[in-house]
């Protein structure tokens, strides 16, 4: 079934009054979920280790959970009717590349756990953000079917496989007597505002307009800029969340994503332009870690299914981040 390119402006009443909890409220992906889900008219409930929530909104329920506990996933989920699973244990490149078991072993108890007590709760649909870590390299743009258990880039190996893994849980309990739907996106990498900007844990934009913005000089740039990857504003992979959540039926893994493949070095130009940065010097420093020197992703499917397309420009989406990082 093909659906009509689907605006965020009009109005849906698919979210209105419906029971939703996202679980990493306090979160970038979470808190800016949380934003869209307000304006359509949802119940939420927000759930996060940390204690101190980015947003704030009497309409919003809070609940400090450490989701690595059984009890505090049974309070997360009670009554509830959705539950957008954005709550992840996470890190950037350095991290991955000097501990690269760190987020294993939280992330599939956190998955397990929350998947169980969803389930236990009586939840009507249940969606997990997955990774394009799952699939294996390839020069062309990736799609669903492309992933292969265990065909991995190097150093994603220990993160996909805990995504591959937490993938087939969701599976499993559409398979079960009673099942409860799951959906499964797999994102393009995302940015935009509430993104992370500390230097231990930020991902690549973050962490460049943050070089830009005070004005470093000589701008590093981790490895030789040639690194190609496909980047989407926040804003566009949580309408193609909320569409997901509301149209998929079946289990249905589906891409999140632009579909239009930039590199490093595209991005610091914006980056540059956007802040108005003029004669900076740059170094590539390539004995720091970098992750896959391609990743293209293949967005067709949700177009097919969702009517869903990434409207936000690269150009666009920095200008933006750009905007909210300055003024925070």
């Amino acid at each position: 079934m093909k659906w009509g390119i689907y605006n965020m402006n009009q109005k849906t009443d698919f979210y209105k009054d419906k029971k939703v909890l996202v679980a990493g409220g306090a979160g970038f992906i979470g808190t800016n979920l949380i934003k869209k889900l307000l304006l359509l008219g949802a119940k939420i409930k927000a759930a996060d280790i940390k204690k101190e929530p980015q947003l704030k909104d009497d309409r919003i329920e809070y609940l400090n959970c450490d989701f690595t506990k059984k009890e505090d996933c049974q309070k997360a989920v009670k009554d509830i009717d959705y539950v957008f699973m954005a709550a992840a244990n996470t890190s950037g490149a350095a991290v991955m590349e000097k501990t690269p078991l760190v987020h294993v072993t939280p992330n599939i108890i956190m998955n397990s756990l929350m998947l169980e007590a969803s389930y236990e709760a009586g939840v009507k649909k249940f969606l997990f953000i997955s990774s394009n870590t799952v699939y294996p390299v390839s020069d062309q743009p990736v799609k669903e079917s492309d992933m292969k258990y265990g065909d991995l880039f190097s150093k994603y190996y220990f993160v996909a496989w805990m995504k591959q893994f937490s993938e087939v849980l969701c599976e499993m309990y559409t398979k079960v007597k009673n099942p409860m739907k799951t959906v499964v996106v797999r994102p393009a990498n995302s940015f935009g505002p509430y993104s992370d900007f500390e230097w231990e844990t930020s991902h690549v934009i973050p962490a460049l307009i943050r070089k830009v913005v005070e004005r470093h000089n000589p701008i590093e740039v981790w490895g030789d800029g040639s690194d190609i990857k496909d980047f989407i504003y926040v804003e566009d992979l949580v309408e193609g969340m909320i569409l997901a959540m509301e149209k998929i039926e079946n289990f249905e893994p589906i891409n999140i994503a632009t579909g239009r493949p930039c590199t490093v070095k595209e991005i610091l130009n914006a980056i540059l332009v956007a802040d108005n940065y003029q004669d900076a010097k740059i170094v590539f420093n390539t004995s720091k870690p970098t992750m896959i020197p391609k990743r293209l992703i293949d967005a067709s499917k949700a177009k097919e299914l969702l009517g869903f397309e990434a409207k936000t420009s690269l150009d666009q989406g920095i200008k933006k981040t750009i905007d909210w990082y300055k003024n925070i």
